[in-house]
């Protein structure tokens, strides 16, 4: 993947939702993307953790990344399933999803991500999704 399409992909990834979530790209690469976020009240529900629509949105957002990375600019990547766990609740600084293509079809695509929270340097892995995805050209979703 050349450096165009990489910033690309960092550019698009940052719009509508997620950019009100402040989810930001950090690597990119061939079936896999990286993203982060600055964990901010506004992300909380009652207790003080942060909230699982959160964790769920970059979860699903970042696997589609992953997925994009293995098509060219004229496909889409829609959602059409997912699953996720929650093993802890999220606190910290920040959180971070790392996700990979597991499963890479010509039109169908299976990702997986996992989120962690970083606390005082540490890593604590938070949620795993597995998220199945459509590639589909982007003519026929006019």
């Amino acid at each position: 993947m050349n450096t165009e399409r990489i910033e690309y992909l960092k550019k698009d990834y940052v719009q509508g939702f997620p950019e009100t979530c402040g989810f930001e790209p950090r690597v990119v690469a061939d079936g896999v993307f990286e993203s982060s976020l600055e964990i901010r009240p506004v992300h909380s529900q009652q207790d003080g953790f942060v909230h699982a629509g959160v964790i769920a949105t970059m979860a699903d957002h970042t696997a589609g990344y992953a997925a994009y990375t293995t098509v060219s600019e004229s496909f889409r990547i829609l959602t059409i399933e997912f699953k996720i766990n929650f093993f802890k609740p999220a606190v910290g600084e920040r959180m971070v999803c790392r996700s990979k293509v597991v499963n890479n079809g010509r039109k169908i695509k299976v990702s997986e991500s996992e989120v962690f929270s970083i606390s005082d340097g540490q890593e604590k892995l938070v949620a795993k999704a597995m998220v199945t995805l459509i590639a589909l050209p982007a003519s026929n979703l006019t």
